[in-house]
């Protein structure tokens, strides 16, 4: 012991400030300090009260219808680049005839319509999805891939597969509550009706086109393990979470193990979920099939499945290569053996929102984008990844915050009879295989895989640079990412094609997306410039002219204000006219009260010319049969010019979306001569997963890298200072400065920070550059942060910051372990198509015929082979 300290020690007799010692005083001592300094945990726990997640919607603005005159002008000014100068004249005649004759009578038609109707675009939307009638996969459904749970503990499939349907449950129970704070935008809350379309939805094929079911008081999930149907209740009546984490996981490996009991090859072929792949109106017919018998299984079934809060699939594989993960995500692998299809594409239901699981513990998402667009399925997503990682805080700190409101009481700890009537042990579905069910099975696998075999994925994980050098040169990101496709493209094949990009209007009721068409006649100047044999600055300036026009169409299309949308309505409005002798008459075939956008992360081209498809799912762009067929001649000739088809043809189908959750995203090209690119971008990095139908895609995505670093190198040619990084300390530029007497400070040698192996990289809560479009391609996620640092010997602390407008800023020390030789970056960023699930056509009828919902809950526990949790 040190002799001062043993001087100290020895003294004896209390010293003033020891008789001021107390419980007493201490407590007012510690009182004295704000509660934000006394427990900065629990102040930020969430304070939102119930009902504020739509508080809001009765207060959003409609969107609005724009001057007819503006959209037509807008519109020729898309087609410019795309076009020969005498297509353009030709294009050019047609909108003038069209303002001069049909034009004005449509525009009043449209907003007498629209009179009383949440949007005047969302039935039509809703009309052009539920009417698409070829096969989901690859057309419409996107996916998300998600970054491995940052628990090592939670990477293997059961584990990771339990901790996400807690997280998905509780953000359930938080919508239903009415707890989940809404989206914002700058401080401005935006539409959140899609999300009471989120879960307990199916879309239901029937011969007259398909429409959306729900059931609002689902409370089981189901699982799909080797082809084979699981479900149990995870939910009471309340919303209230009724099983642990430890029983989640419990019950998922009784399933996988009661699956493995079948050899693959003779499960596949009993794999009904390969149906939900087919043609629509072939797969109406089989559900008819399914049912017909009165004493048959199978209308159980299909109610348990069609009526699950979501689907759950479990599958047996581990891809490895990013490529091989977006494919099983958005339509699983084909895998043959012995004349049996035994890849995971059979192990899907895709007419639901699913979350897939590998056996790895790699993680994803693939949603039926009817009613959802990427946006909403983002932000659960985000939200689920967050929860997992304070799930895990919680344990090590109890204070640690939460993403809700309020939790579930412990089940563990709660009265049995306080659950109600549920059943938590897992039911295997029993399907009655008739002949023509076991053929059609046959056939729509041979005809799913046939479509795999057609498309092919490729990504590109660019760690060059990212928003933070964007930014820093003074672009914004989207738009410089978005030169990047084109530029790539035309080095390729020397010519600019249609390219679509989706932006979000849920700033207004019901708000969908709006189309951005990229290719401008200031691109088409950066590309040939770029191409060509110029001087860096001029190239540099004609990217940056290129990029402000981007931009400003971005804010345009945010506020209501693009052509695609507005054109396609009237488009929509003649045609009514002219089948119903009145466009008043238009009203939704399957009984929406208004029509849906189809518009999503993928609207690039549509058919009638509206909200483009461009991406993966929006059913406009391939216009059906019968709308193609309506052409005579009394259509507008706006609509029957070759312009018009040009412009509704999307080659690029992009999408922006940016988030620490995701790995990747993506989906299925729009066209068969056209690139399905879903890209995010991180400060460090571009991420890209790109689709196509064997089109060179590796090329491309090649092209898409050597692009970024030859513009790089135009960039850096052009400055004339040196560019500070965004997320660089300014303490640096303080050290930078020459000092004018303390030589001791710069003796010894400076160590880089690049590349070395014990670096380790913190994050700014928020860049200093922000993009100048940020929130108008999508919405900004609430940003989490893991800031990982070094000390000697080998120490790592791991430091968790989450900003959210539940929690604000808060930091917690999630764990301090022994870890040589560690480099961690994580950062949040990038906004992603909104969209928007519209109600059931079905209204509340005959409630007075209807069964007791005791009765109907006693009927429903007994559907299924019951498993038997003592064997495990």
């Amino acid at each position: 012991m040190p002799e001062s300290l043993s001087v100290s020690v020895a003294s004896s007799g209390p010293s003033s400030s020891d008789r001021n010692r107390s419980q007493e005083s201490a407590e007012k001592t510690s009182k004295s300090y704000p509660e934000s300094a006394r427990e900065p945990l629990a102040t930020s726990k969430p304070k939102h009260k119930p009902g504020i997640t739509f508080a809001a919607e009765d207060k959003l603005p409609k969107l609005p219808i724009p001057d007819l005159e503006n959209s037509c002008k807008k519109y020729l000014e898309a087609l410019k680049p795309l076009q020969t100068s005498r297509e353009h004249e030709g294009s050019i005649a047609a909108a003038n005839e069209f303002l001069a004759a049909e034009g004005p009578d449509l525009q009043e038609r449209l907003k007498k319509y629209a009179t009383g109707k949440t949007s005047y675009i969302e039935q039509f939307w809703y009309d052009s999805y539920l009417n698409f009638d070829n096969p989901v996969v690859l057309n419409l459904n996107p996916f998300f891939l998600l970054e491995d749970d940052p628990t090592p503990a939670r990477n293997n499939q059961v584990t990771r597969a339990a901790s996400l349907v807690i997280s998905a449950l509780s953000f359930v129970r938080a919508l239903r509550k009415e707890e989940l704070p809404p989206d914002v935008m700058r401080g401005t809350p935006l539409c959140m009706y899609q999300y009471s379309r989120l879960f307990g939805t199916a879309r239901l094929p029937t011969e007259n086109g398909c429409h959306i079911g729900q059931d609002p008081t689902a409370k089981h999930i189901v699982v799909l393990c080797r082809g084979q149907f699981y479900w149990y209740d995870v939910l009471d009546d309340n919303s209230d979470l009724i099983m642990t984490e430890k029983d989640m996981a419990l019950n998922l490996q009784v399933i996988v193990d009661d699956a493995e009991e079948i050899p693959i090859q003779d499960a596949a072929k009993g794999a009904l979920g390969v149906l939900s792949t087919e043609n629509r109106k072939i797969w109406a017919g089989l559900r008819d099939v399914l049912t017909r018998d009165p004493g048959s299984n199978n209308a159980d079934c299909l109610g348990i499945v069609d009526s699950a809060l979501f689907i759950l699939c479990l599958d047996y594989t581990s891809p490895l290569t990013g490529a091989d993960l977006c494919m099983n995500m958005l339509c699983g692998t084909s895998d043959v053996e012995r004349g049996v299809q035994i890849g995971t594409c059979t192990n899907r239901w895709y007419d639901k929102l699913q979350i897939i699981v590998c056996k790895n513990g790699s993680a994803g998402i693939n949603f039926e984008h009817t009613g959802v667009d990427g946006h909403t399925v983002l932000r659960m997503t985000s939200d689920l990844y967050t929860d997992t990682i304070l799930r895990f805080a919680r344990t090590i700190n109890g204070e640690a915050p939460s993403l809700w409101t309020s939790i579930s009481p412990d089940p563990s700890k709660r009265d049995p009879d306080s659950f109600g009537e549920v059943s938590t042990t897992p039911h295997k579905l029993e399907w009655d295989m008739i002949p023509e069910v076991s053929i059609a099975l046959r056939f729509a696998e041979t005809r799913l895989a046939d479509l795999i075999q057609q498309n092919e994925f490729q990504t590109l994980e660019f760690s060059g640079y990212g928003k933070n050098f964007m930014t820093s040169q003074g672009f914004s990101p989207d738009a410089f990412v978005q030169m990047a496709f084109q530029a790539a493209y035309y080095g390729l094949y020397g010519r600019l094609e249609c390219t679509y990009e989706p932006a979000m209007t849920k700033a207004f009721f019901h708000g969908r997306t709006e189309a951005i068409r990229s290719v401008t006649e200031d691109s088409a100047d950066f590309v040939r410039t770029f191409w060509g044999e110029n001087p860096v600055d001029q190239k540099a300036e004609a990217l940056r002219k290129a990029c402000t026009k981007h931009t400003a169409n971005t804010k345009e299309c945010a506020k209501g204000q693009g052509h695609d949308r507005h054109l396609y309505a009237l488009y929509c409005v003649w045609q009514r006219a002219v089948d119903e002798d009145g466009a008043e008459a238009a009203t939704s075939s399957d009984g929406y009260s208004s029509p849906v956008d189809v518009g999503s992360e993928r609207d690039s081209g549509s058919q009638a010319g509206s909200p483009a498809r461009g991406t993966a799912g929006d059913p406009s762009t391939s216009r059906s049969p019968s709308q193609r067929g309506r052409v005579s001649r009394d259509m507008p000739p706006i609509f029957a010019d070759g312009g018009w088809d040009k412009i509704n043809n999307t080659i690029l189908s992009t999408s922006n979306c940016g988030n620490p959750a995701l790995r990747q995203f993506g989906f299925g090209p729009s066209s068969g001569e056209g690139f399905g690119i879903g890209y995010i971008i991180k400060d460090d990095s571009v991420f890209v997963c790109a689709s196509s139908k064997h089109r060179q895609t590796k090329r491309f995505v090649d092209a898409i890298e050597s692009y970024l670093l030859e513009i790089r190198r135009v960039l850096r040619q052009t400055q004339r200072g040196t560019s500070v990084n965004a997320k660089t300390s300014r303490a640096r530029e303080a050290e930078a400065r020459p000092s004018a007497g303390n030589r001791v400070k710069s003796r010894g040698k400076a160590i880089s920070g690049q590349g070395g192996k014990d670096t380790i990289t913190p994050t700014d809560t928020e860049s200093k550059a922000e993009s100048d479009d940020e929130g108008l391609g999508g919405c900004t996620l609430n940003p989490f942060y893991l800031h990982i640092v070094k000390s000697p010997p080998n120490l790592i602390s791991i430091i968790l910051f989450i900003s959210t407008p539940l929690t604000g800023i808060c930091c917690l020390i999630v764990s301090t372990i022994a870890v040589p030789n560690l480099t961690v970056h994580l950062h949040v960023d990038g906004f992603f198509d909104a969209g928007m699930l519209l109600q059931a056509l079905k209204a509340n009828k005959g409630e007075k015929g209807r069964p007791s919902d005791k009765a109907v809950d006693e009927a429903r526990r007994k559907v299924g082979k019951k498993l038997r949790l003592s064997e495990y």
